[in-house]
């Protein structure tokens, strides 16, 4: 019998490696979508404590509490209407909290 010169038929090493092991990470379709940089939250509650006209309390940084409305905001400051006393511009930093009356 006449030896036959065979060529030795293997997979590389890198082909065994992806079928043992899957890829880490995960899909792109199951990554959760990122949350956007402004809800506008504080811009609702302000437009709706407008609107009902509601009395507010504003304590500010230094202990001080306020009485009054919101007549309007911006980026930096509010404006309230104070009964019996002249309307204030207040500025946002300068509030440390407030609530309804």
């Amino acid at each position: 019998m006449e030896a036959v010169n065979r060529k030795l038929i293997r997979p590389s090493l890198n082909e065994i490696k992806e079928q043992i092991a899957p890829p880490r990470r995960p899909p792109q379709q199951q990554k959760k979508p990122v949350p956007p940089d402004q809800t506008n939250a504080e811009n609702f509650y302000y437009v709706k404590q407008m609107q009902a006209k509601t009395p507010m309390v504003f304590v500010l940084r230094d202990g001080e509490t306020l009485h009054g409305v919101i007549e309007w905001y911006d980026k930096c400051c509010l404006k309230v209407n104070r009964t019996g006393e002249p309307n204030i511009l207040l500025y946002k930093p300068c509030i440390k909290y407030m609530y309804k009356e």
